[in-house]
């Protein structure tokens, strides 16, 4: 591949989208060819699926069901877009990738994590990303800019997202060299800085 792959995870409310898309308008500006993509989704199938991973009113959706069905999400974005952009030489830079399954649904939900790993291993054909941003807040902090509309995921207890963030922070050590992370600051610029220094790395 002749891209780069740059994954961006976090709890909710971390300022996952906004930081990545800011990363994005950053790296067209040097001249990069650039492209944003969004899990699940990014694709029509995709799409689809996000509508009934995110209603409310799915509330009989199993685990292994949620966790299968963001597999497939995946699946078809690595194979309509992110693929084909890596081999064009184009900065992939996505909002979510295998390591949200890890940790909503394996940490979060209790699934098997050798599991999601072997599934994901099939679903993305290997691929890894070159560098991972990690977006660290505390829930409590995360949760409060999703007070007024929140989604399935984010309707979730307090102690459920409690244990996706620990699930993040033991992704992030143990593997330090891809996952890197970055402190949550007040002010999303001061935040976008220590991307770009991260970024400059791999690019």
């Amino acid at each position: 591949m002749k891209g780069k792959f740059i994954t961006f995870e976090g709890s909710e409310g971390s300022g996952k989208s906004t930081q990545s898309k800011l990363l994005c308008a950053y790296l067209k500006k040097k001249g990069y060819k650039t492209l944003f993509i969004r899990e699940p989704g990014a694709t029509k199938v995709g799409e689809k699926i996000r509508g009934i991973l995110l209603d409310t009113k799915n509330k009989s959706l199993l685990p292994v069901c949620e966790t299968l069905l963001y597999m497939a999400a995946r699946s078809q974005l690595v194979e309509e877009v992110i693929v084909p952009a890596l081999k064009k030489g184009t900065i992939v830079v996505a909002d979510r990738f295998l390591d949200s399954t890890l940790a909503y649904q394996g940490y979060g939900l209790g699934i098997d994590i050798n599991a999601i790993r072997s599934i994901g291993r099939f679903a993305t054909r290997g691929i890894a990303p070159d560098l991972t941003i990690f977006l660290d807040q505390d829930v409590a902090s995360g949760l409060k800019h999703r007070c007024l509309t929140r989604d399935r995921i984010e309707e979730r207890s307090f102690c459920y997202h409690l244990r996706v963030r620990r699930g993040y922070l033991k992704l992030a050590k143990a593997e330090p060299n891809r996952i890197k992370i970055v402190k949550v600051h007040d002010h999303k610029l001061k935040t976008q800085e220590k991307i770009r220094k991260l970024i400059e790395n791999v690019i």
